[in-house]
């Protein structure tokens, strides 16, 4: 069967995440996005491990749903248009945080494990390494590859993700305090590393000119800190709905399992170009080598960003690839979509009208961004919206890139543009 999965989020335990980041509103939004699979995210904090056992049930081989009588509830929030099966696979992220050939290392990682038994397990190594009390994202001071150690160890079903890889702070290949290549970090036991994350600053082209990936199945989340974003990246499979035909999958890349990705574009990602926030300074790579990657406004360096470091490590030229390649589908949140045409913030309830009446009457928002055909994403009767579309999935944006931290801005439209169309 053809599903979207969203393979990793966080919890109302980890930092700067909403309050209302449960498993109730994690069901009702996957259901508004068009998701089947969604990551639980954490399941090494106590607290959300409780309410893993608590509120889940097992489902297919490996996957978890929401209680019957606590989906009932949430259901009743869902139009009949969006309305689908929700599964759960256990899932984290663990910060590593450690020095290795002279240099402190901070590398994000997400786990997978088919079974509650082996999360628990986990969960105890873990506790005895570092505090998993504090945030759903535990700092551990423990190198990547020991990690990857352990997860092997703890059951043959297991498997570890490199998150967001390019990334300054919190990345394998990082600028701040990564590697140079995936083997200097996991040294013998690279080969088992079948798929790594592209993050919301990179897209599969940016990817494609590091030779060391090529054979690696690319994949998007959204590292979602609310319920709304999730699927602002995500995942196309083809497979049967379980634990191991997903992870199969992963092993494989093989295409007609693997359907490709939905990718935020990166440059609205935090961390696409060069810069200081605080000096407000954006550079694009080539302009911050000519600076000598030091900013002009405060004479330190630089935050070096997704798309310096692709450029640094690259082996191929740009618009180089690998044989094997999946497709992938550049995207924009619906909200955001909505906020540009209005001129009004996404957030706003004039926004959130829109989103509801879009939803209802044609579907779940990842198959009206990338796969409704526009005829009938016009019969929502919201001006602009198909045109909007249409300029999204054919690259014709004007994008503000992302740096340091500060997400990159999209226009769709300008002004005069809206009168003229609008008659």
């Amino acid at each position: 069967m053809k599903f979207i999965a969203d393979l990793h989020i966080h919890s109302k335990f980890s930092r700067a995440t909403a309050k209302n980041l449960n498993f109730e509103n994690l069901h009702i939004s996957a259901q508004l996005k068009g998701i089947t699979v969604v990551g639980t995210g954490d399941f090494t904090h106590p607290k959300w491990f409780s309410e893993i056992k608590e509120k889940l049930v097992p489902a297919e081989e490996g996957l978890f749903k929401l209680k019957d009588e606590i989906a009932n509830k949430c259901n009743k929030q869902i139009p009949i248009s969006c309305r689908g099966n929700v599964r759960f696979i256990l899932q984290c992220e663990i910060s590593n945080i450690y020095k290795k050939n002279g240099k402190t290392r901070k590398n994000h990682n997400l786990i997978f494990v088919p079974d509650i038994k082996t999360a628990f397990h986990l969960n105890s190594k873990f506790d005895a390494i570092g505090n998993i009390k504090s945030d759903g994202r535990p700092i551990l001071g423990l190198d990547a590859k020991d990690l990857l150690e352990i997860i092997l160890q703890s059951s043959d079903k297991s498997f570890l993700i490199p998150a967001h890889i390019w990334t300054p702070w919190f990345s394998v290949l990082g600028s701040k305090s990564g590697f140079n290549s995936l083997e200097e970090c996991f040294e013998d036991l690279t080969h088992h590393i079948f798929s790594v994350e592209t993050g919301l600053s990179s897209d599969p082209p940016m990817n494609w000119r590091i030779s060391e990936l090529d054979g690696l199945t690319l994949v998007s989340n959204s590292d979602a800190h609310s319920p709304m974003n999730l699927g602002r990246n995500a995942n196309l499979f083809n497979t049967e709905l379980s634990y191991t035909a997903i992870r199969s999958a992963l092993i494989s890349g093989n295409p007609n399992c693997c359907l490709g990705t939905l990718d935020f574009y990166p440059e609205e990602g935090k961390y696409h170009y060069d810069g200081h926030r605080k000096c407000n300074i954006c550079m694009h790579p080539n302009e911050s080598i000519a600076n000598n990657r030091i900013c002009p406004v405060c004479r330190k360096p630089l935050t070096l960003g997704v798309l310096y470091r692709v450029k640094q490590l690259a082996d191929r030229p740009k618009g180089g690839k690998p044989i094997k390649t999946l497709p992938f589908f550049k995207i924009i949140p619906l909200t955001n979509i909505l906020s540009d045409i209005f001129e009004v913030g996404p957030k706003t309830k004039k926004v959130g009208g829109y989103y509801k009446s879009a939803l209802k009457t044609l579907g779940p928002e990842l198959m009206i961004l990338y796969s409704y055909p526009l005829h009938k994403i016009d019969e929502a009767g919201i001006p602009l919206l198909g045109e909007a579309i249409r300029r999204m999935r054919n690259n014709k944006l004007q994008i503000s890139p992302g740096y340091d931290g500060e997400y990159g801005k999209v226009k769709i439209f300008k002004p005069e543009e809206k009168e003229k169309l609008l008659g």
